[in-house]
């Protein structure tokens, strides 16, 4: 459900600040919730299933910061009851990024 909501309204047909994300990304061994591979940038949303995985997600995460992207996660739950502030530490990531 996260997933859907921040690409219904956040991602989705270049809505955030112009820049395109793909959803559901096959990268290397991986399929990553979503990437802008111009930012280099991966969000991951973290359902109930990764409390039990944290181990296997930072290796991933470490995986792919080796391949030059930065990997973001959020809760399912931050999604679904602070999207605002999902999408000020997206803004904020933007802003150092192209700064």
């Amino acid at each position: 459900m996260g997933e859907i909501i921040l690409w219904k309204k956040v991602l989705r047909a270049k809505e955030f600040h112009g820049f395109q994300f793909n959803r559901q990304f096959i990268i290397g061994n991986f399929i990553v919730d979503f990437i802008c591979r111009k930012l280099k940038l991966i969000i991951e949303i973290d359902g109930y299933s990764h409390y039990f995985k944290q181990e296997k997600d930072a290796e991933r995460d470490r995986i792919l910061s080796d391949m030059g992207y930065t990997v973001l996660r959020f809760t399912e739950n931050e999604v679904r009851h602070n999207l605002d502030d999902v999408v000020s530490q997206l803004e904020k990531f933007v802003e150092e990024k192209i700064s």
